[in-house]
């Protein structure tokens, strides 16, 4: 199956129903993409991904600043 959608000018794409059902992703989820060998996997994120993007996220301070949040907003 393939399914397609289109980027918007912030760069964000709505997933298809048809993926969001096969993956079980509601409202309020988060997703991870992986990339490896030149292409992109996309997947229901686990309550490890989470523990893991918290425990790396939380040693980059130097990017946590009140300008950077400004910087970076409309992303």
């Amino acid at each position: 199956m393939t399914a397609i959608s289109k980027v918007t000018a912030k760069y964000q794409a709505t997933i298809p129903q048809k993926v969001r059902e096969f993956l079980g992703i509601k409202q309020g989820d988060t997703v991870a993409y992986e990339i490896e060998a030149g292409e992109v996997k996309l997947r229901r994120a686990s309550p490890l991904d989470l523990a893991y993007h918290g425990a790396v996220a939380a040693t980059l301070t130097e990017w946590n600043s009140r300008t950077d949040d400004e910087a970076y907003s409309d992303l």
